[in-house]
């Protein structure tokens, strides 16, 4: 089972690993035209004991401000845990800021990175917590990496396809 330390960073992974979906054609009007709508997905995350668990997300996206500005809700259940978060994240000139809140474990902090063609490399911080991201976009399909740092989460995987 998941910590709870853990879980809290595990929710403010997987919502920036899906935050940064994007497409490289997207990438040159605004950073999130094309994520508007539903996704859906599933991954592993991997403890430090070796052990892994089932990662189940989906997620709603409302898109402004020229691809710009963006508001996702966010639901994910593994094993042991489930996730409900709601972010808000602007792109300027490459660089995305933000910040999110997850709303069953009153957990809460701000994202940072940088978007350049189809590739998401971002920050996670919050309250005793923090982890780097990676988001590669291929088409309808996202591929996220999340590593934490100091947890008993090694590794969170997760593909996500538009629906």
């Amino acid at each position: 089972m998941i910590s709870t330390s853990a879980t809290r960073l595990l929710s403010a992974a997987v919502l920036f690993g899906s935050l940064g979906l994007t497409s490289t054609a997207s990438m040159a009007a605004g950073a999130f035209d094309g994520l508007a709508g539903y996704w859906n997905g599933s991954g592993r995350v991997q403890l430090s004991d070796g052990s892994t668990e089932r990662i189940r997300c989906r997620a709603s996206y409302a898109v402004a401000g020229g691809g710009r500005l963006l508001q996702q809700t966010l639901v994910c259940a593994s094993d042991s845990a489930r996730f409900d978060i709601t972010s808000h994240v602007e792109e300027n000139g490459g660089r995305i800021t933000g910040s999110w809140t997850e709303a069953t474990r009153n957990a809460n902090g701000q994202v940072s990175g940088t978007a350049r063609g189809g590739r998401i490399d971002a920050q996670v911080g919050g309250p005793g917590f923090s982890a780097s991201l990676s988001v590669a976009t291929r088409g309808s399909t996202q591929s996220v990496t999340i590593v934490p740092q100091g947890t008993d989460v090694r590794e969170v995987s997760v593909s996500l396809k538009k629906r």
